[in-house]
């Protein structure tokens, strides 16, 4: 009769907690991982279609180009869009459809390398900075200070005056602009790992300056580094097409989407479409990779996520 009574007594009051626990188990579960979290945002999905778009024209785009990016036709120079030159011609009669697929390769392809150089090198100054500090992190934010401290067109300038006027040196330019923000973003959030538990952890079992940062650290700070890469690939594109424009970047007559604009620009209130459809190809890869970079980040920290 006492058991009875005892259990009677005792089931209800554990009923709400194990009621309570299974709820939020559930509501656990139910939280949207990374890719949940980008579809419901319609912008992000936006941007994502953008890139996808612009990286498909990248990679068989020149296949699909029904003339050759500097093939001429002098019978139809500046001729307007039409069904045969669906976005026109340019003043020597190239096909400017034509070369905006062949462009689109160009400009993926600098930002991808402006990107690969930038955040290497910012992952290793940036973890380097964070984990050490001392002399070692305040030589390293001192460099980061002086380069972030000149105006990013004026340092690239003056980096392709030294090197020589190129396509190649353009993107060494681009890429010694954007490593600074590469170091700041992996610098802050390695100072924010440091003092883990796991990170202690193996400190005190011996393990290597190096092992740690590889093995431990890196893989914790890879969610601000995709958002702040995916943001500099668009401004990588937007960097290499304002150098071409003004004639220190990519060289005519290969067809990037700045030279298309730079010599289209001296006919615009002729032929306005030479200069106006790549200057929207342009504006539209920036602003895919904005949206997209801004979904990455929303979908990626946990305080924005919940």
């Amino acid at each position: 009769m006492a058991q009875s009574e005892a259990t009677s007594n005792t089931t209800p009051q554990n009923a709400p907690t194990l009621a309570s626990m299974s709820g939020g188990e559930a509501r656990e579960s139910k939280r949207p991982g990374v890719w949940g979290t980008i579809r419901k945002q319609r912008l992000a999905m936006i941007g994502l279609v953008i890139v996808l778009f612009f990286a498909l024209l990248a990679f068989i785009g020149p296949s699909l180009a029904p003339h050759g990016a500097t093939e001429q036709f002098p019978q139809v120079r500046l001729q307007s869009p039409s069904r045969d030159y669906p976005f026109g011609t340019d003043e020597f009669g190239r096909d400017i459809f034509s070369r905006i697929l062949y462009g689109a390769r160009i400009s993926f392809q600098v930002g991808m390398i402006v990107v690969g150089i930038a955040g290497t090198v910012g992952v290793l100054l940036g973890i380097m900075a964070g984990y050490r500090g001392g002399w070692t992190d305040n030589i390293i934010v001192l460099l980061s200070d002086v380069i972030f401290a000149f105006p990013a067109v004026l340092l690239a300038i003056a980096v392709i005056t030294m090197l020589g006027n190129n396509l190649t040196n353009a993107i060494l330019a681009i890429s010694l602009v954007y490593i600074p923000p590469f170091i700041r973003i992996v610098r802050g959030a390695t100072l924010t790992v440091r003092n883990t538990a796991f990170v202690e952890a193996a400190q005190s079992i011996g393990a290597s300056a190096p092992r740690i940062m590889g093995r431990h650290i890196f893989p914790n700070i890879t969610a601000p580094l995709i958002v702040q890469a995916s943001i500099s690939f668009g401004f990588a594109i937007l960097s290499e097409a304002g150098l071409s424009f003004l004639g220190l970047g990519n060289k005519a007559p290969d067809p990037s989407w700045g030279t298309m604009v730079s010599g289209s620009y001296g006919y615009l209130q002729l032929a306005w479409w030479g200069a106006v459809i790549p200057g929207i190809a342009i504006a539209l890869t920036v602003l895919g990779f904005q949206l997209l970079g801004d979904g990455l980040r929303d979908a990626l920290d946990p305080k924005l996520r919940r």
